[in-house]
């Protein structure tokens, strides 16, 4: 199984990074605004168009608020694994780091995960340091 792995400093509080995760049907407006364009909730389902064009239908496993950590898997055609997890952790004064892991089969799906990843921790980092 190939395992992508993105951390991002960010120079805003964990409990503000963490609010923006866990309000899981906001993805597009609060926390990766362009990257994500919409994302619709139906109960422990969101899917999620991202900006291009890529849709991803993801299971919510798990929102724990004190460990301040969000699970969730992917079910695609192009998938036959896909499970990931965003944690926020204090770093400081007014920081943050930002941690988002994916284990996914078949492995060549990191290839195109981990640039994706890469953009998506990127865009919400400045995001959040922009409020």
């Amino acid at each position: 199984m190939a395992t992508v792995h993105k951390e991002v400093i960010i120079n805003a509080p964990a409990d503000k990074v963490w609010a923006a995760i866990a309000d899981v049907g906001a993805l597009h407006t609060r926390l990766v605004p362009g990257f994500v364009v919409d994302t619709v909730l139906e109960g422990e389902v969101r899917t999620v168009t991202f900006g291009n064009g890529m849709t991803a239908r993801e299971t919510i496993i798990d929102i724990d608020h004190a460990e301040r950590r969000f699970a969730y898997s992917v079910a695609s055609p192009r998938l036959t694994q896909h499970s990931a997890s965003n944690q926020v952790f204090p770093a400081g004064e007014g920081r943050c780091r930002f941690v988002w892991i994916a284990d996914v089969l078949p492995h060549a799906a990191a290839d195109t995960m981990g640039p994706m990843m890469a953009q998506g921790a990127e865009v919400l980092k400045r995001t959040l340091e922009a409020d």
